[in-house]
């Protein structure tokens, strides 16, 4: 049988299988991430008739090459286009990932089908319901490097399955507050700020369990003219309203330690008897007070600043139109009867613990805090329980301005720069987030962002050498090179990650039907080499007629 028909046959199956390959292709125009292939044809073998002879000097006669007759083709390689890149589909969902190859080498996400690591460019990713990341189409886990709960930070180790909604990554722990300030202008003229009750400011603040909490403050002018004015704590209330505070000085504990220093700002003076009464003396445990309206009476046997009227039967009532604060003036929240000496009318103590602030005469701004000139005073809030921290408090922004009779002084948590210090609630997670290196942040409720985890990727020598399993996934191979198991950092080389995007198929249409249509002519002669073999052969069998 003739040569020329057997190399065709070659040649036919060679162009069917590059066919196979381009149909692939166009196939898989549309799958995200897809890597064309292409095929490359080599010569089978060749049938000499005869060898190369070398030249003969003494005949004087030249040499001859030998005399071969090819056998055909086969296919000597199909080689996967991994290095070229797809376009970007931009999704807008946060777990799709597109891999941004900054150099020559491709990164691959590291995936697991329960039982071997697998590789993919795919990066259509979602949370299944054991909180996994996994990959869309066939639920394989994503893998990466965990985070080390001693330092808070990556740890790069074997890659493990990313799960991201575990019950750890829920919350978010809360803080306590240990930074407060103070910032706004006090005007002199304020009627609240020159009356005995002073001007109220709030500080909210967190304990390290989470629970919030009011202290409230009393701005009170001492001398306008020198800009002297003083900052009481009169309560403190929890999330329930009840007065820890009061609780506090019940048992018989000094506010001077937890909002003073030994007690040296506490208020030496006493409540003072208001200019609308007068003093009637003793009527045994009452002493009596009168002023325009009636005479009223304050049990001197216990302190508790109950005041009382006497009815006509002699008893005395507790009166309800008629209180301690009425008969006294610079009443403190707290304050309570001092001891009574014979003869002498009751004192009120003024147990408030107050700071001194003072402003440059001149020009209003801030000079000192209970003579501090730092502007930090503390809140030792630690006395109250273990659950407290200490808040430093700075008062430097304060000013001392015109403001036409209103102020604006007002307390915040926090610290100047506004991020540190402001102690945080206990935080639900809100949202998810992958930055370009693929770390996995988790935002919470509570203004927190923790590191979750992040994404490993694979490189390898010869990527192209890595065997498709289908499914948009690789395999490795012993041309491809091996995987360490631990992978490596996306931004090592340069590369990047991109949220919110997929890597479309780098099929290139154009060039594929160029090659088919070169593949359908390649075929076609090869057929015709069949039909014309066929012919000689006809006629050779013709020769017997």
């Amino acid at each position: 049988m003739m040569r020329s028909m057997y190399s065709a046959v070659s040649g036919l199956k060679t162009h069917q299988t590059k066919m196979d390959v381009i149909g692939n292709n166009i196939a898989n125009v549309n799958t995200v991430a897809f890597k064309s292939s292409s095929v490359t044809f080599s010569e089978i073998m060749y049938q000499t008739l005869s060898n190369a002879s070398g030249a003969n000097i003494q005949t004087g006669r030249g040499g001859i090459n030998a005399k071969q007759i090819g056998l055909g083709t086969s296919m000597a390689s199909t080689t996967v286009s991994v290095t070229s890149a797809g376009a970007a589909q931009t999704t807008g969902n946060p777990f799709d990932i597109r891999i941004s190859d900054a150099g020559s080498s491709s990164s691959f996400f590291v995936v697991s089908n329960g039982s071997e690591n697998l590789f993919t460019r795919a990066g259509s990713f979602y949370i299944d319901g054991a909180g996994n990341l996994c990959m869309t189409s066939t639920g394989y886990t994503v893998m990466g490097w965990q985070v080390d709960p001693t330092t808070n930070d990556i740890k790069k180790d074997t890659v493990s399955a990313l799960r991201i909604m575990q019950a750890k990554n829920l919350t978010s722990p809360p803080e306590a507050t240990t930074q407060g300030i103070c910032t706004g202008i006090i005007d002199e003229h304020d009627t609240d700020v020159t009356s005995d009750a002073g001007y109220t400011m709030n500080l909210n603040f967190f304990d390290a369990l989470g629970y919030k909490y009011t202290a409230k403050f009393a701005v009170k002018a001492v001398d306008v003219e020198a800009r002297t004015y003083t900052v009481e704590l009169n309560s403190i209330y929890d999330d329930e309203n009840n007065n820890i505070l009061a609780d506090y000085l019940s048992q018989g504990n000094n506010l001077s330690m937890l909002f003073g220093d030994s007690g040296t700002n506490v208020a030496q003076d006493y409540a003072t008897l208001s200019t609308e009464w007068r003093t009637d003396g003793f009527d045994g445990n009452y002493y009596a007070f009168t002023n325009g309206t009636g005479t009223y009476y304050i049990n001197t046997a216990n302190t508790d600043g109950r005041v009382y009227i006497r009815d006509n039967e002699g008893n005395y009532v507790e009166t309800s139109d008629v209180s301690i604060s009425d008969i006294y003036t610079g009443m403190q929240t707290g304050a309570q009867i001092n001891s009574i000496t014979a003869g002498n009318p009751p004192t009120i103590n003024a147990t408030a613990v107050n700071y001194t602030l003072q402003f440059d005469q001149a020009k209003g701004t801030f000079v000192s805090i209970g003579g501090n000139t730092n502007g930090f005073v503390s809140l030792n809030m630690s006395i109250l329980g273990g659950k407290f921290e200490n808040i430093n408090i700075d008062f430097s922004q304060a000013i001392n301005y015109d403001n036409g009779g209103t102020s604006t002084i007002g307390m915040d948590k926090g610290a100047q720069d506004g991020e540190t210090g402001l102690g945080k609630k206990l935080g639900v997670l809100t949202g998810l987030s992958i930055d370009a290196n693929g770390r996995i942040f988790g935002s919470y409720d509570n203004g927190n962002t923790v590191l979750l985890g992040q994404i490993a990727v694979a490189q390898f020598a010869n990527a192209s050498g890595l065997e498709k399993v289908g499914e948009n996934c690789y395999m490795t191979t012993l041309n491809s090179g091996e995987f360490d198991g631990i992978g490596t950092e996306i931004q090592a080389d340069g590369s990047k990650m991109s949220s919110g995007e997929l890597e479309m198929s780098n099929v290139d249409l154009a060039s594929e039907f160029t090659e088919m249509i070169t593949t359908q002519r390649g075929f076609q002669a090869n057929s015709r080499v069949i039909t014309t073999s066929d012919s000689l052969l006809e006629e050779l069998i013709n020769l017997k007629r």
